[in-house]
């Protein structure tokens, strides 16, 4: 290695003065490449994020490392919205679906539709489909109130002149598998009035409407804040059909004033991911802040999370995740002809998971793993609970005590386990649609991450890592062998072109080379670091090392030639995905969880495990290393220095 890029990557690794050091008895390069690719990540990642979906990767990231960190999570995971029943809000940027899940497929994407008297915060609608506000109320009938105006910030401003107000939309056609619900942005002043206000619809070719059909506005704690209400029409009796209009009735008291900003046909853009995530992220949180006032104030929060989504998919009774929702049985959005061109299903594929674009669903094998280790992490909170009596915190419900978590999930590993694994691929499949059709598409996402997080069995984990590394062949995938590597940095996020199961949004996968995204045969960084780790259980240390001074030599590589951008804006090595650009390789920019492969030091080689009292290392050193120490972590508010030894034992040292 040349000195002027030593010199280099030792000054880069030294930029914050409070990043952890690594250090190795002659592996001096290979722990400064580390360290300068954790202080590139850790510093570019927004230390913690709102948005739910990175719960379960970045406070494992962050929390050992940075303290606003902590204290980002902590906040963040506090004010997390749940609904009424307990489902865990995303909080991704806002879009035109359902307002606690994913912002698209939208309705412009779904031949639903859209009112909007105000386009206050709608920049990601502005840009991508011109959405422009409502001059007037032309076509709405509007009865038991007089119109104010349309204001800019609140959008549609009515003052009630009776003790009913009624809007109702003016006519569209929009098939109802894409608004399984109707939501309505508003919020009032002065309703005092009692009763609850409901969304009625009526269908193609219905002149007027039907007095039974009146679906109610889910509960809200405070309507004088504008905010989402999502109306579940899908539930309603008889649903189903060509909708032609939305009525909206408030029960008003005389004098108030209603606001509507917005009301749409919105797709069920709810992730069944939500809840496990944000588990995940309260348990790390708890685990390496010791904050029992942070536990007292969410435990209830996180007890509701759990039971909703262990009553919602079915867990218990399936033994797996099996999502409900309109949209997500797991059918694909696109329907290829004899000719090869892709036609539209509107209304089936939507995403699940952070792989956006795929139809995970029905019966959810990804879901399924979050959500069983979810599971085992709640069980390990209320066994916290039930030995620190003098933390004073309330016993949780029957059937949610520690041993009966865990019981379940171990039934979860087992029956999913089986049910979900291909025994001729001899690999674990993604989903299985509710029509009963197994989808692979050599998911090496969901196969790694399941074996690093110990779901599959000793076997299993073995037949995964021999198909990933090559000695095993797959018949029928696109890669094989050492191409399953050919981004250098990991392997391809997929092993079998796919061009037939995707969100109908995403329309003409063939007109994308195979490798051109990161879903079809891509790569993304940050999930190397589950491939260390499944080598870490699987293989062991030498052969994670052996992989992880492969990454160290292409991050040198790409750092010679001024950084990521810049080395693949060169042909022929592949492009870049991120802010806005779709491509196939997922580094920088919004992919935050590429701070997580750095720390295969930290949880993989030294084993470090946190607990609200204190920390535990169970190292596993590679061949040659008589020790292994990173500088600098922290834990409950207190810095540690934490050295393993090639004999197994460990110390941690407060500073």
């Amino acid at each position: 290695m040349r000195p002027r890029l030593i010199a280099c990557l030792l000054a880069w690794s030294a930029l914050c003065p409070a990043a952890p050091v690594f250090e190795a008895s002659g592996q001096e390069t290979e722990m400064r490449t580390l360290e300068a690719m954790n202080t590139l990540h850790a510093k570019r990642s927004p230390g913690y994020a709102d948005c739910t979906l990175w719960d379960r990767w970045m406070p494992l990231a962050m929390l050992w490392q940075d303290e606003a960190s902590a204290r980002g999570y902590r906040a963040s995971l506090q004010r997390k919205r749940i609904d009424h029943e307990g489902y865990v809000s995303m909080q991704q940027h806002r879009g035109m679906a359902h307002g606690d899940g994913w912002p698209f497929p939208a309705w412009q994407q779904s031949t639903g539709k859209g009112f909007h008297f105000s386009t206050l915060h709608e920049s990601w609608a502005v840009q991508a489909f011109e959405l422009r506000p409502l001059a007037d109320t032309a076509g709405f009938e509007i009865i038991g109130a007089e119109t104010l105006g349309i204001d800019p910030e609140h959008g549609l401003r009515l003052r009630a002149t009776d003790e009913v107000v009624t809007v109702a939309t003016p006519s569209f056609r929009c098939g109802t598998v894409v608004a399984p619900f109707a939501r309505v942005e508003w919020s009032a002043l002065g309703l005092t009035a009692a009763g609850t206000p409901t969304v009625s619809w009526r269908y193609d070719g219905e002149k007027g409407w039907d007095e039974s059909r009146a679906a109610p506005f889910p509960p809200r704690a405070d309507v004088t804040r504008t905010g989402f209400a999502h109306v579940p029409l899908y539930r309603q009796k008889g649903y189903g059909g060509l909708l032609a209009g939305l009525r909206l009735r408030f029960p008003a008291t005389k004098g108030a004033e209603l606001r509507i900003k917005s009301v749409i046909t919105a797709v069920d853009t709810r992730h069944p991911i939500t809840n496990a995530n944000f588990l995940e992220g309260c348990a790390d949180t708890f685990a390496w802040t010791g904050d029992v006032e942070f536990l007292r104030s969410n435990l209830a929060r996180m007890r509701r999370a759990l039971e909703w989504s262990l009553r919602e998919f079915q867990v218990r009774e399936l033994g797996r995740v099996r999502v409900p929702w309109v949209g997500h049985d797991g059918r694909s959005g696109l329907e290829r002809g004899p000719d090869g061109a892709t036609r539209a299903r509107i209304g089936l594929g939507v995403g699940n998971n952070y792989w956006d674009l795929l139809p995970f669903g029905g019966d959810d094998a990804l879901a399924t793993v979050y959500q069983w280790h979810a599971v085992r992490r709640m069980a390990e909170i209320e066994a916290w609970v039930a030995s620190h009596k003098d933390a004073a915190l309330p016993a949780p419900a029957p059937g949610l005590g520690a041993e009966d978590l865990t019981r379940l999930a171990d039934e979860v590993r087992a029956r999913a386990g089986e049910f979900f694994w291909d025994a001729t691929n001899a690999r674990l499949i993604g989903w299985r649609d509710l029509t009963g059709q197994a989808h692979d598409h050599g998911f090496v996402f969901l196969n790694e991450e399941a074996v690093a997080l110990g779901f599959t069995t000793a076997a299993q984990s073995r037949s995964i890592m021999d198909w990933i590394d090559g000695r095993r062949v797959v018949q029928g995938d696109t890669s094989q062998g050492a191409d399953i590597f050919r981004w250098r940095f990991g392997p391809r996020m997929t092993t079998r072109r796919n061009v037939e199961d995707y969100v109908w949004a995403w329309g003409r996968p063939q007109s994308v080379p195979w490798g051109g995204q990161v879903q079809d045969g891509g790569g993304v960084l940050g999930f190397s670091y589950f491939d260390l780790m499944a080598r870490l259980r699987t293989n062991g240390p030498d052969d994670a090392w052996r992989r992880l001074k492969e990454i160290n030599a292409w991050f040198r590589e790409t750092q010679a030639e001024g950084g990521y951008r810049a080395y693949y804006a060169k042909a022929g090595r592949g492009k870049l995905q991120g802010g806005g650009t779709a491509g196939g390789l997922g580094l920088d920019q919004e992919f935050f969880e590429s701070a997580l492969l750095p720390t295969i030091l930290v949880h993989g080689f030294l084993g470090l495990k946190a607990r609200p009292e204190g920390l535990r290392s169970e190292p596993r050193l590679p061949t040659g290393w008589p020790s292994l120490t990173v500088r600098g972590v922290l834990h409950g508010g207190a810095t540690y220095d934490v050295t393993g030894r090639a004999d197994g034992t460990s110390e941690i040292v407060r500073r």
